[in-house]
């Protein structure tokens, strides 16, 4: 992944899991909390396609499994968000801009549904039988529902800023890293000024010629 990618990725996923861990996970709710840090993985997988939602995911999991109060065993989630944001990728739209909200909401429906059966199933290789406890029902519905309500507010978000550092002009180079020419360089180097100067500058030239060739032709008339 280039260097802005996984800055921007970094900074989106603290940010994520400062507020899912703070703030989300204190609201006392029924059943499961609603994932940030998933949505996060989404929004930026959807930009970066599935090699780069495989990385932002395997991040974004080993970064919450180290989190406290994270009480399972590191790793869990990593491998849970790393296949969730390979798979998330796999529905990159084209140029990474969204034509319809069917298609991301499908998405977070199938990243919720799949993260908590993945991780309930990583917890039973292991011994962790939490999810039989709760209800692994329970964690699945409630897990899509609020992760439904809070991807419209953040998902297009996501993909928003992702999509805005890709387009970034100060940015943006070549493959041998000199910069790109801009709209302004290309303008003055084909704009119609300059052009149409050239061009006035090369008809009075021609004029002016006309005129000394007519010049000596009547002189040379007059002599004879």
């Amino acid at each position: 992944m280039r260097l802005n990618r996984v800055l921007l990725s970094a900074a989106l996923i603290v940010v994520a899991l400062v507020i899912q861990v703070s703030v989300l996970a204190r609201l006392q709710l029924p059943g499961a909390v609603p994932d940030l840090v998933l949505l996060t993985v989404l929004g930026l997988a959807l930009v970066y396609g599935h090699l780069g939602g495989a990385f932002v995911g395997f991040g974004a999991g080993l970064l919450a499994d180290l989190a406290p109060p994270a009480d399972h065993a590191a790793g869990r989630y990593a491998l849970v968000l790393c296949v969730i944001g390979y798979l998330a990728g796999l529905a990159k739209p084209d140029h990474g801009r969204l034509r319809t909200a069917v298609g991301p909401m499908l998405v977070v429906v199938g990243a919720a549904i799949g993260s908590t059966l993945l991780y309930a199933t990583v917890g039973a290789l292991v011994g962790d039988t939490a999810a039989r406890h709760v209800g692994l029902p329970s964690l699945l519905f409630t897990a899509t529902v609020y992760d439904l309500l809070l991807a419209p507010f953040t998902v297009p978000l996501i993909m928003a800023i992702a999509r805005r550092a890709e387009n970034d002009p100060l940015a943006d180079t070549t493959a041998n890293g000199s910069p790109k020419s801009n709209i302004t360089s290309g303008w003055l180097s084909g704009g119609t000024g300059l052009r149409i100067g050239n061009q006035r500058g090369g008809l009075r030239i021609k004029a002016a010629r006309n005129r000394a060739a007519r010049a000596g032709r009547i002189k040379g008339v007059k002599r004879l």
